[in-house]
């Protein structure tokens, strides 16, 4: 375990944030603990927004909720932020119960992992009624993969015949595993090789396996169905096309260097992880690779939307929190509204 802490990474930020000049700003608002860090810092590392135009104005915050919303929706539409990233699925139920918030890129396939103890007689999701899952919040994207997963393949709704346990954050998810207050967590994907590969626990089943599974895509593994997304207010987008065009590009100038570069990935572990163990920056790594989604287009959308059409007919709105998918959500041209 590192001594990294929000305030050390931040500062391992601010050496590469630099001058704006005259360049337009983004305020970008990210978790300290959220793998979007990767591939900010990378942008700052080699000056990437610079280089398209725009300075990105990049702040780590914690994961904890604001009123039931993660710190970074808050930011975002309350006004203190001009850039976050979460599921799409979160972002239609905010902009549905009308938040200018719209989604104008991908990130990945950012899905968690169900994660027990090693002697734990969990082996698949048949197994999860009668238990104490832990889970951030029960409309989190994972807890609701879970939901549509069990009542399609298993008949029943975890939700009705197992425990979810709301932890409020994914620190305190860990800690609700490791005191034994529950049984089992769905825990975000970058924070699992942290846990397996230091204690007595195991990953029982990807989440992204349930994602490729919901969405029909399982024989496509060469094009992952996103599921977060980078968001900026209708405001924003109107007043600053440009800067959200260049983070766009700066976004795949990063990828693509994440991508080759595994010394760079070292540096990360060593700045930026709370566990910098080889094993686990590797297998940090690798997942962030094969998760990452560089770009979209109307084939990405319409795969998003069989997936939430799937999710709904088998889980509800109830447990999505919302009916469909807002008109305008995405924009995968960049299109400002008039």
């Amino acid at each position: 375990m590192t001594e990294i802490d929000i305030s050390s990474q931040q500062a391992a930020i601010d050496e590469y944030q630099g001058d704006p000049g005259d360049r337009p700003v983004l305020r970008a608002r990210f978790e300290h603990n959220g793998s979007p860090r990767y591939m900010l810092y990378t942008i700052k590392r080699f000056g990437y927004d610079h280089d398209h135009g725009f300075h990105l104005d990049l702040r780590l915050v914690s994961d904890e909720l604001d009123e039931g919303r993660e710190t970074v929706e808050a930011k975002l539409q309350e006004g203190d932020a001009d850039l976050i990233d979460i599921d799409y699925i979160s972002t239609a139920r905010e902009r549905a119960d009308g938040a200018p918030i719209v989604a104008f890129h991908p990130y990945g396939q950012t899905v968690g992992g169900l994660v027990v103890p090693e002697d734990s007689g969990i082996e698949g999701l048949a197994d999860l009624s009668g238990h104490r899952i832990g889970v951030v919040r029960r409309l989190d994207k994972n807890w609701i993969l879970v939901r549509a997963a069990c009542r399609e393949a298993h008949g029943f709704d975890p939700d009705e015949t197992a425990t979810p346990v709301e932890a409020g954050s994914k620190v305190e998810l860990t800690r609700l595993l490791e005191d034994g207050e529950v049984d089992a967590i769905l825990q975000f994907w970058q924070i699992v090789p942290e846990i397996v590969e230091t204690g007595p626990y195991r990953e029982v089943l990807p989440m992204s396996t349930l994602v490729d599974r919901l969405a029909g895509t399982e024989a496509d593994a060469d094009r992952p169905i996103p599921v977060s997304t980078f968001l900026t207010s209708e405001t924003y987008l109107s007043d600053h096309p440009d800067a959200v065009r260049g983070f766009r590009s700066a976004f795949r100038d990063a990828v693509e260097r994440l991508q080759r570069d595994d010394d760079l990935w070292d540096e990360i572990g060593e700045r930026l992880m709370y566990e910098d163990d080889p094993e686990v920056v590797r297998a940090v790594r690798d997942r962030w690779r094969a998760m990452v989604v560089a770009d979209w287009d109307e084939t990405t959308v319409e795969g998003m939307e069989r997936l939430f059409d799937h999710l709904e007919s088998v889980a509800g709105a109830d447990a999505l929190g919302v009916a469909e998918l807002p008109e305008g959500l995405f924009r995968t041209e960049l299109e400002v509204e008039a």
